[in-house]
């Protein structure tokens, strides 16, 4: 295995990094994401996307002691770290935490009792420690990358953001191989105007990643929540909430991680405006117990692989649903799947080209399967079970490929609700549109 060291370990997912021979780091954004059309829609225009990501490896030192071992592929980083040798810094008794500088230009950060350590400047912060009321506030320049490196940090604040991003252009949350909690156990107060409403309250850019662990728990409000973009390539994720587990105004973007989440609200939650609001899911493990939805999105919601374990008001819920892959399984108080209009840009519709599907709903007006618009299924095996309504559509259903099983049942075409006006669908082709 090739040796870099723990300063990398953050890059693994979007960015490149290279090391000039005085030692300064120069960051170039290296992200390209190629449409792969091989799932046709009309109007919604949905594709299959892929992100394909090149890593450069680098070696520094973190202190004259300290190494680790790691190796990128992409999309799918393996990261492990060991940072025992990591000296300790002590917090002068003052209002702002110190922060100190090795020689290798890396920061070290010791979160202490009711003390503000605010970075301003793009650099790479390991963070360690146990306090209360303690905020890591970043209010760095539009164009700074910001990396913090949490290693064994444990701080409940009363009302305020532990991680308070300001302004920069990324910042990067990254485990090491350690467990890391982080609490607000009273309500949020805002800063000025802004509604800061999440344990990590960030509105920039969002990355997270790492081989440790991460417990969020927000009695009152979100856990983690961006004003902007969320990227997730790795980590294990404990939330508890009483809002959004973890919410984005323009998008989200899971490749792999673990995710045991407890929440009022929803599990994933992305809205912005007509055209923004979307998410998408590569990989990862999903255990959601939800009030409300499992995952939300205004507009699209894309879910290329991973497996899921969904128990909530509703699974998933976007204006276009499209399932290409992953071992899904939810159970629902109202409909298991639902396609609701949040945006004209794209139509609303469900969309199942492949994966295992087994989505159970409970009594009442609910539907395993409902869709303001249309429903496609191309291929894939959708298990369903409900007392009810299996299948509910307002405008066309296309039965393609794959295999629908309706209460144990085997089908050969897709049934409207009983309570939608009779059979509305079989097998067919052609295009899809208004």
């Amino acid at each position: 295995m090739k040796k870099t060291y723990l300063t990398s370990m953050i890059l693994a997912a979007v960015i490149t990094v290279s090391v000039t021979s005085c030692g300064n780091i120069k960051y170039t954004d290296d992200t390209h994401a190629n449409a792969d059309t091989s799932y046709e829609t009309s109007s919604a225009k949905a594709v299959k996307t892929s992100e394909e990501e090149n890593f450069s490896e680098q070696n520094m030192e973190l202190s004259n002691n300290t190494t680790a071992d790691y190796t990128f592929t992409e999309n799918e980083p393996e990261q492990t770290s060991n940072t025992s040798e990591i000296q300790s810094v002590t917090t002068a008794d003052s209002k702002t935490a110190e922060i100190t500088e090795d020689t290798n230009k890396t920061k070290h950060i010791t979160v202490a009792d009711n003390k503000t350590t605010e970075i301003t400047e793009e650099g790479i912060y390991v963070i360690s420690g146990t306090a209360e009321n303690c905020t890591i506030k970043i209010n760095a320049d539009e164009n700074a990358k910001v990396h913090l490196i949490l290693d064994s940090v444990s701080v409940t604040n009363d009302n305020f953001p532990v991680i308070y991003v300001v302004s920069a252009d990324k910042v990067f949350v990254t485990t090491t191989d350690s467990e890391n909690t982080l609490t607000v156990s009273g309500e949020f107060t805002a800063d000025g105007e802004i509604n800061t409403d999440a344990v990590i309250f960030s509105k920039d850019d969002l990355v997270l990643n790492g081989t440790g662990t991460l417990n969020v728990a927000s009695y009152y409000g979100n856990g983690i929540s961006c004003k902007d973009d969320i990227k997730i390539s790795g980590g294990t994720y404990n939330i508890e909430s009483a809002l959004d587990a973890v919410e984005a105004n323009n998008s989200i973007s899971i490749s792999d991680g673990t995710f045991n989440i407890s929440t009022n609200k929803d599990g994933f939650h992305c809205e912005n405006n007509e055209t923004e609001g979307s998410i998408t899911i590569t990989g990862g493990t999903f255990e959601i117990n939800a009030v409300g939805d499992g995952i939300q999105a205004c507009a699209l919601l894309q879910i290329d692989g991973g497996d899921f374990n969904i128990t909530g008001a509703e699974g998933f819920e976007a204006t276009y649903i499209l399932v290409n892959d992953g071992n899904i399984t939810i159970n629902a108080s109202d409909d298991g799947i639902n396609a609701s209009p949040g945006t004209n840009a794209y139509e609303t519709a469900i969309e199942i080209n492949g994966g295992n599907l087994n989505v159970a709903v409970g009594q009442g007006d609910t539907d395993a399967i409902d869709s303001n618009g249309s429903i496609y299924v191309n291929g894939g095996t959708i298990n369903v079970t409900a007392q009810m309504s299996s299948f509910d559509y307002d405008r066309t259903a296309e039965f393609n490929g794959g295999t629908i099983i309706i209460n144990g049942q085997e089908v050969s075409e897709i049934p409207q609700s009983m309570m939608g006006g009779g059979m509305r669908g079989g097998m067919g082709g052609g295009r899809r549109g208004f």
